[in-house]
């Protein structure tokens, strides 16, 4: 939100879901609850719309990553919260197959 903005002002804006890594990296020492997932990579992506936002990358190879890579958005398990059962989902890049 912008100096003098209000929430109301607000204007829906529908993302596209593609853009290309802008910085990444590998966790290898990650928070409790995540161990099971580590090593896992991590990028700042910038949107087509220009937005850059912090996500999780899924399906690719630590070695085949590159600042530039294009990458799309797709939804995917992040979190199984144990013996309640609760599977958490939300949103994850990968590079994008030509």
């Amino acid at each position: 939100m912008a100096l003098g903005e209000t929430p109301d002002t607000w204007e829906p804006l529908k993302l596209s879901g593609r853009g290309e890594i802008y910085s990444f990296s590998v966790l290898r020492q990650v928070p409790e609850g995540y161990e099971l997932f580590a090593p896992y990579p991590i990028a700042l992506v910038r949107l087509e719309e220009g937005a850059l936002i912090t996500a999780q990358l899924t399906d690719c190879a630590e070695a085949d990553l590159e600042i530039g890579m294009p990458v799309e958005m797709v939804t995917r398990q992040l979190v199984d919260t144990g013996a309640d059962g609760v599977l958490v989902y939300g949103y994850k890049f990968r590079p994008v197959v030509q």
